[in-house]
């Protein structure tokens, strides 16, 4: 059922996009499904430019014909389609299941507007329940973590746990496409998202966190039969 959802919410984000644009593809399984429902357009004469936010979106996109432009040789990006992990009522995200939310969030930030499609399973009341990815410089991964802890505490998150994400083995580091680590960081509850996004930014070795803040203005929660698209 959830991919029923992912699809009505892919489709409908496919009327913010128009002929000439240049548009940022998001990562992730309910981006995925944009990228292809995208390339259909693509093959019966849509004009379109993207600007992919992970190697595994960029392999996708050249498969299946979508033309593709690297991020330097752009001067304007309109429309940023990608997903996202959770979603409060504030359009306040977490994002960077997948590891991409560095290059994500690059992407979303230089766009005049970003488009959020979830299924209904990623709405919450408070965000913390997916754990907050953190992605870090290798070198002294282990003084960030606990910089992170204590700064996550003083933002307010009463018990924080800061692990390693390693990859589907168990046992080496995930590494993202930049290179770095990612701390994940269960939370339970964040009930200040603004306070946690400053106390983070402070930390040296922090390269980025998964809390996408003022960047969404449109939400399209997918359903059963349906796509409801809320906008701020």
């Amino acid at each position: 059922m959830s991919d029923r959802q992912k699809t009505h919410a892919a489709a409908a984000a496919l009327d913010y996009i128009e002929d000439g644009m240049t548009i940022g593809l998001g990562s992730g399984s309910t981006a995925e499904i944009f990228v292809r429902l995208l390339a259909e357009r693509v093959n019966n004469g849509l004009s379109i430019k993207g600007v992919p936010t992970s190697e595994q979106t960029a392999e996708l996109a050249r498969d299946l014909g979508v033309p593709l432009v690297e991020v330097d040789h752009v001067d304007h990006i309109a429309v940023t389609v990608d997903g996202a992990d959770e979603v409060d009522g504030r359009f306040q995200l977490i994002k960077g299941g997948g590891g991409r939310h560095l290059r994500e969030k690059i992407i979303a930030q230089a766009s005049d507007l970003m488009v959020v499609i979830v299924d209904e399973g990623k709405l919450v009341d408070t965000l913390g329940k997916f754990p907050l990815p953190v992605e870090v410089d290798t070198f002294g991964f282990s003084i960030a973590a606990k910089q992170i802890f204590d700064a996550l505490r003083s933002a307010g998150v009463k018990q924080p746990d800061v692990q390693l994400r390693r990859k589907g083995d168990g046992l080496a580091p995930f590494i993202t496409d930049g290179g770095n680590y990612i701390l994940d960081c269960a939370c339970d509850a964040i009930p200040d998202a603004r306070a946690v996004d400053h106390a983070l930014k402070a930390i040296p070795g922090v390269v980025e966190h998964g809390l996408f803040i003022n960047l969404a203005r449109v939400v399209i929660v997918g359903e059963d039969n349906q796509a409801r698209v809320m906008e701020l």
